[in-house]
């Protein structure tokens, strides 16, 4: 088993988040998704949106594993843009280890305000 996969099955930030262990500033949640403040804001708005199932660790996978999910999670990125950003907005996923991810709880982050148009987010 690999070490991704052995992460997994480990309770992630995400999943204390999820059952409140971990308190955090939500700003959406449905039965499905989860959607709170990142700690380290790197715009006026920066949102993660975890999905509450701990079956994926990376974007890819759930992509493959429940494309309906992975819909319903962009679909909840516009009106969190609207509410706290200026209305555009950008949407990351990290997607492995040498890609910057490092909870391996596939999570996406929603990014919006001014100085996404000046260039400076990647």
């Amino acid at each position: 088993m690999s070490d991704r996969i052995t992460a997994m099955s480990d309770e992630s930030v995400f999943t204390k988040i999820i059952s409140r262990e971990i308190e955090a500033r939500i700003v959406a949640e449905n039965d499905r998704i989860i959607a709170f403040e990142d700690i380290a804001p790197q715009a006026q708005c920066h949102v993660l949106v975890v999905p509450k199932t701990t079956e994926y660790a990376t974007v890819e996978e759930l992509a493959a594993g429940d494309p309906v999910l992975l819909a319903e999670m962009v679909a909840l990125a516009r009106p969190i843009a609207l509410e706290r950003g200026n209305g555009d907005f950008r949407l990351v996923f990290n997607n492995g280890e040498k890609a910057g991810q490092t909870v391996f709880h596939v999570h996406m982050h929603v990014l919006s305000g001014p100085e996404l148009s000046e260039g400076n987010i990647a």
